[in-house]
């Protein structure tokens, strides 16, 4: 088979790609990296030094002509959970400006400005995308199956949690599948039953399998154009109506909630620790242990908001140190650094209490070890990326089985 050409926007340190080309049948043929709020692209420097500089953009994507990126078979990215609402219309029939500075914008307006678009999209985000804003609950995942209706491509989803598959952490994030209706993969989508799709053929399902909570699937039409959708989705109603699992294909929404099936090894924390000498950075000096157990500890007090507003807070307590025998919490973006923290991991070995080292941030990440080593690269920007990171476990699965996929139709 041909080899796949890639389009990969917001690359961060290319967990992507590391992805998709260690099946062999893709390659990366233009990425993006940029990251707005830093004068230092770290990322993208990290980016260049594991894959090199050619064909390698550090700008602003929103500024990127389309014209200056390569047609490509597939455009894969990890984007950011924004605010997705529309703002307005123009009077061309391309019309749609979306919010200024939401980068879901400049994946729509490069699909809708190449002239050969991408016939497969694969993308990555945080699992909260399916149930907000809070005030129109699912109405950001609604106008995203919109527009890309609109732009003539099928879509398939699901929140998998890495570590219900065996991977080395709990993380859940939505990856969603888009297929142009230019290909005999929207075809065969298009002539299969939803729950067939949902449950045995679809490219997720091959890759992650399911059991179904209930038989019902839950079947709605999204028709009104993007503005009215923007304006009027799910204006009354408490929940999302969108599931973890589910298909769009010509305006209509097929959902269900659905649960992993997986017989096979788990690897756990314990696992992926070094075995060698950890510099003394990494451990906890006694003097701080009380800090830590408070952080980590369950609370009951009054606290008072700078505006003098006094309430009550509550928390329940964590696990503390983290559990050797199970898959690691989520890794978070504030990992690095050594001020005690609840949401840091601790482990306990013979030498005492210590946080995780940036190459075990990587491999719960299922990344090569040292990846993102790089001289000018602090321990806590590394921590960073691995908080930023996708599992590459989960990227490799789909990417098989969708490159079997249309290799074979």
């Amino acid at each position: 088979m041909k080899k796949l050409k890639v389009i990969e926007l917001f690359a961060g340190v290319g967990g992507f790609r590391l992805g998709l080309e260690d099946s062999d049948n893709y390659r990366v043929v233009w990425s993006n990296q940029w990251e707005p709020s830093t004068k230092t692209q770290h990322a993208s420097l990290v980016y260049e030094a594991r894959f090199g500089k050619q064909n390698h953009s550090n700008m602003d994507i929103s500024e990127v002509e389309t014209k200056v990126i390569p047609d490509a078979d597939i455009l894969v990215g990890g984007f950011p959970c924004q605010d997705y609402s529309v703002a307005t219309t123009l009077q061309n029939s391309k019309g749609l400006i979306g919010k200024k500075g939401v980068l879901w914008w400049s994946i729509h307006r490069i699909l809708s400005e190449k002239k050969n678009p991408p016939k497969y999209l694969f993308l990555e985000n945080v699992d909260r995308l399916l149930k907000s804003p809070s005030n129109q609950r699912g109405r950001d995942f609604a106008i995203m199956l919109k527009s890309l209706d609109d732009l003539g491509y099928a879509v398939e989803w699901r929140v998998i949690n890495a570590a219900d598959y065996g991977m080395p952490q709990r993380r859940r994030r939505i990856f969603f599948l888009g297929y142009h209706k230019s290909t005999p993969l929207y075809n065969q989508f298009k002539n299969i039953p939803p729950k067939e799709w949902i449950f045995d053929s679809g490219t997720i399902s091959s890759s992650f399998p399911i059991t179904d909570t209930s038989t019902k699937i839950d079947s709605f039409t999204i028709n009104e154009d993007l503005v009215a959708l923007s304006e009027n989705f799910n204006v009354d109603g408490n929940l999302s109506p969108f599931q973890n699992t589910g298909v769009f294909i010509k305006g209509k929404v097929h959902t269900t909630k659905t649960l992993p099936y997986f017989g096979g090894k788990k690897t756990v924390l314990s696992d992926i620790l070094e075995k060698g000498i950890i510099p003394d950075e990494f451990y906890i000096a006694e003097d701080q242990f009380e800090k830590w157990e408070y952080l980590k500890g369950s609370k009951k007090e009054i606290r008072t908001a700078k505006t003098g507003f006094s309430y009550k807070y509550s928390e329940g307590s964590m696990i503390f140190p983290d559990a050797l025998d199970n898959a690691s919490r989520t890794i978070i973006t504030g990992e690095g650094g050594k001020s005690p923290s609840r949401f840091k991991h601790v482990v306990q070995t013979k030498k005492g209490l210590r946080r995780l080292t940036p190459l075990e941030l990587e491999r719960l990440n299922m990344f090569p070890d040292d990846h993102t080593a790089l001289e000018g690269i602090s321990n806590t920007k590394r921590a960073f990326f691995m908080g930023n990171a996708l599992v590459v476990g989960v990227v490799q699965k789909i990417a098989n089985v969708l490159a079997n996929k249309i290799s074979s139709t």
